[in-house]
């Protein structure tokens, strides 16, 4: 048996552990990251890309705090995408097709490499505990092969591994990949702890051989010919090889095919217990739910520069292997396809994240944070997100520290991680920029400037990335200033040629302009200053267009600022609370809300819920004010 001591212990190697022990160990905390397998450190399970709609931002913001998935990504990408270009900056978001491979290879490097962290192979089953009932706090955690770890902080991420089991038609066994074994015992070990536990399921589809697709048959995808990073605050073009992906649609006989074999399907016969995502199911699922529609779009995506393996996007399936064998060579350009690895379903556990507070710390054990599908959510990024953020608030734990808690107006894992912990999750949850209600606010161009002072606040940065992180702030405001101020000289205008623009017109008149165009503006600005970096223009060009409707957003968020500074005392009795319904009186002692502003969001408590813990919160307030000034009297 093996005894260690650290500050600070990470459970898992995927997106999550590997950011909350990257961050952890960069504030100077020693950090052990133990996994099943160090070889399988941030591998990419699924679709092998990072980024997209919503999920960009959520990588931007994660680099903007310090993190290491956009500093990955930008050395290990094939192809570039910026989408929604023809819909208004908030919702644009990169998207990168990544080599799988490489990126697992260069997060691990990095991660071995880093001081102060430390990576050991081994399964954890339990945990040591000191402390009774609700003053339990985490002081280390038991392996599979006995091995004793003490630790002041850990951050637990298990991903698909918790209690896994694989479904592929009437196959199933124990696993969190294929071929890779589950981590079993310690499900049951925190449901004795106190833990809700739930079960979730989610699939892949199967790879393929490259060389067996006919790709003449098929609509090529192109990406974006200038390739941006997604790191370094997007002020730089990233120099690699891009790759083309592909598209293709199944048919009524493909249709035809899944419906014949509905019956052999683990999801419909009862095998599967877990729920699964509802914006990305599998292709049974698709053609069950969806019977009118006669086609569905595959997208087929290079795994990376060192194989042939392909991926087959929007085909996730649990069907038996001969069926996913008759279903694939139906589809125009599969026609002689070779299946390399089969698609699957894996369900496994996860913890319902009510039982957290809003620093991902669970509520009824001190120190002990959980992060990534472990809660319940779906992609590297929410869990990337939800990882870091976990690794601040573990060193913070130990320091005695305010806790890192982004609002929902500062970031979209301020909104994700709110959800979470305020709704809870009964299907895999996934982000969308709907579900921000400031998203105007919250676009990838600005992720540094918005998160820039919890950089300082703390230190998530070196010294280094922390002037560049400041140049480029300064920067963007002084270009706003001169916006407001400079007017278009007469070359200026005559190379404009648009309506309206005439004589003594300002450049915030040209920006605010419907009919302009921000690459020709920067063009046309860039000959007036040569050293202007277009990174620095599109974000104050941003801000100025749409500064009277971030101004109205700014209203609404001081409005919700003041319910979100107003707390709820922890030991604040709602049954005791006359006029609450029975629903809100319910949810409120099942969430334990933080804020007013927290409790407003909750399931199932209506506004007039809302108002009457208002009032009792400020007589509560009034009461201990009038109690602190008789106190006063009395002593003098």
């Amino acid at each position: 048996m093996l005894t260690r001591d650290y500050d600070i212990i990470v459970i898992g190697g995927g997106h999550a552990g590997c950011e909350a022990a990257s961050i952890a160990a960069s504030r100077g905390y020693n950090t052990v990251l133990i996994t099943q397998n160090l070889d399988t450190i941030a591998r990419m399970s699924c679709n092998p890309s990072i980024g997209g709609i919503a999920k960009g931002h959520i990588v931007s913001e994660i680099d903007a705090l310090g993190g290491m998935m956009g500093r990955i990504i930008d050395q290990t990408m094939i192809q570039f995408r910026l989408l929604n270009t023809k819909k208004g900056p908030a919702v644009q978001a990169k998207r990168a097709q990544a080599d799988k491979l490489d990126y697992h290879v260069r997060m691990k490097q990095a991660l071995e490499r880093m001081p102060h962290l430390y990576l050991f192979q081994d399964t954890v089953t339990d945990f040591i505990l000191e402390g009774e009932n609700d003053n339990r706090r985490i002081v280390g955690v038991i392996t599979e092969r006995g091995n004793r770890i003490s630790c002041k902080s850990c951050v637990l991420t298990t991903g698909t591994f918790m209690e896994g089991k694989i479904h592929i038609g009437e196959f199933h066994t124990t696993a969190g990949r294929i071929s890779e074994l589950a981590a079993c015992g310690l499900s049951a070990n925190l449901s004795k702890m106190g833990f809700t536990i739930g079960r979730l399921k989610t699939g892949t589809p199967a790879r393929v051989a490259k060389r067996s697709i006919d790709f003449d048959k098929l609509e090529m995808q192109i990406g974006d010919a200038e390739m941006m990073s997604f790191s370094d605050y997007a002020a730089r073009q990233v120099d690699r090889p891009n790759h083309p992906c592909y598209i293709t649609y199944t048919n009524e006989k493909t249709h035809q095919i899944i419906r014949n074999n509905f019956h052999r399907s683990p999801l419909f016969s009862g095998l599967i217990k877990g729920i699964g995502p509802r914006y990305c199911p599998s292709i049974e699922d698709k053609v069950r739910k969806f019977p009118d529609k006669d086609r569905h779009q595959v997208f087929i995506e290079p795994e990376g520069l060192y194989t042939d393996e392909i991926y087959l996007n929007g085909l996730s399936s649990s069907l038996p292997e001969d069926v996913q064998d008759e279903f694939l060579h139906s589809i125009v350009g599969f026609e002689h396809l070779e299946i390399l690895r089969p698609a699957y379903a894996v369900e496994y556990d996860f913890i319902n994240p009510i039982q957290l507070k809003p620093n991902l710390e669970t509520k009824i054990i001190r120190g002990l944070f959980i992060a990534g599908q472990t809660n319940g959510t779906s992609g590297y990024e929410e869990a990337a997100g939800q990882g870091l953020i976990a690794g601040i608030n573990a060193s913070l734990y130990i320091e005695q520290a305010p806790p890192l808690i982004i609002r929902r107006d500062e970031g979209y894992i301020g909104v994700l991680i709110d959800d979470l912990v305020t709704k809870g999750v009964n299907e895999p949850y996934r982000m969308f920029t709907s579900r921000a209600e400031y998203r105007l606010k919250l676009r990838s161009d600005n992720a540094d400037l918005r998160l820039s002072h919890y950089v300082h606040q703390y230190g998530l940065m070196n010294s280094e990335e922390t002037a560049k992180l400041d140049l480029r702030a300064e920067l963007v405001a002084q270009l706003c200033h001169d916006f407001t101020n400079a007017k278009l000289s007469d070359e200026e205008i005559a190379a404009v040629n648009l309506p309206g623009i005439r004589k003594g017109t300002k450049w915030d008149d040209l920006i605010k302009n419907p009919n302009t165009d921000f690459d020709e503006a920067y063009q046309l600005y860039h000959k007036r200053d040569p050293n202007m970096r277009k990174d620095v223009f599109m974000t104050a060009a941003t801000d100025i267009k749409y500064e009277g409707y971030i101004r109205r957003n700014d209203k609404y968020i001081l409005r919700d600022k003041k319910n979100e500074e107003r707390t709820i005392p922890d030991d604040t009795d709602y049954n005791a609370i006359f006029g609450i319904s029975t629903e809100g009186r319910e949810k409120l002692n099942l969430v334990r809300p933080k804020t007013l502003g927290q409790a407003s969001r909750i399931l199932g408590v209506s506004t007039s819920d809302i108002s009457i813990l208002s009032m009792h919160l400020y007589a509560v307030s009034r009461a201990d004010s009038q109690n602190e000034a008789g106190c006063t009297d009395t002593q003098e």
